[in-house]
């Protein structure tokens, strides 16, 4: 027999904080903006074609522009580079160019910001949305792809940083 159980948002929360993972800065360059954002809600969906997806609070309307530029840079952070994620969460409350101002970025093939020093970049064109919830989940076709050097990954678990 089903058990149903009514789910509080908030317990939903404090459960899912229980999850440990990777923790990225997606970002967006193009005619509608540059925006930067922490996520840690990220995967790899295929590997033949290059495929990952992120998932963005869509009520959030300044995350609309990753839906109109129609690309995103999925850049991992390694363990040197909590001050960015904590920047591009919005916890510093620094303005988006001064975020950006914290480290070292270049462009591989969208024109998206990449950080230079991430364990792993990848440079999307969005080929899908999906809209669930209270998000939107981006699918991008990798096409382009920097490997960093094999430093150690900044984790998020239990609402804090942890490093392997």
């Amino acid at each position: 027999m089903l058990k149903i159980n009514n789910i509080a948002p908030q317990d939903y929360r404090n459960a899912m904080a229980r999850f440990a993972g990777a923790v990225h800065v997606v970002t967006t360059d193009g005619q509608a903006g540059r925006r930067g954002v922490t996520v840690i809600a990220a995967c790899s969906v295929s590997d033949n074609p290059p495929i990952v997806l992120v998932c963005l609070n869509r009520e959030n309307v300044n995350n609309d522009v990753f839906r109109d530029n129609g690309v995103f840079a999925l850049n991992t952070l390694a363990a040197e580079h909590e001050a960015v994620s904590n920047a591009f969460s919005g916890l510093t409350g620094l303005p988006p160019e001064e975020r950006f101002a914290l480290a070292e970025w270049d462009v591989l093939t969208t024109g998206a910001p990449t950080l230079v020093g991430a364990l792993a970049v990848f440079d999307c064109q969005v080929i899908d949305t999906k809209e669930l919830g209270t998000h939107r989940i981006y699918f991008g076709k990798v096409t382009g792809l920097r490997i960093g050097d094999k430093l150690r990954p900044l984790l998020y678990h239990d609402r804090g940083y942890r490093v392997l």
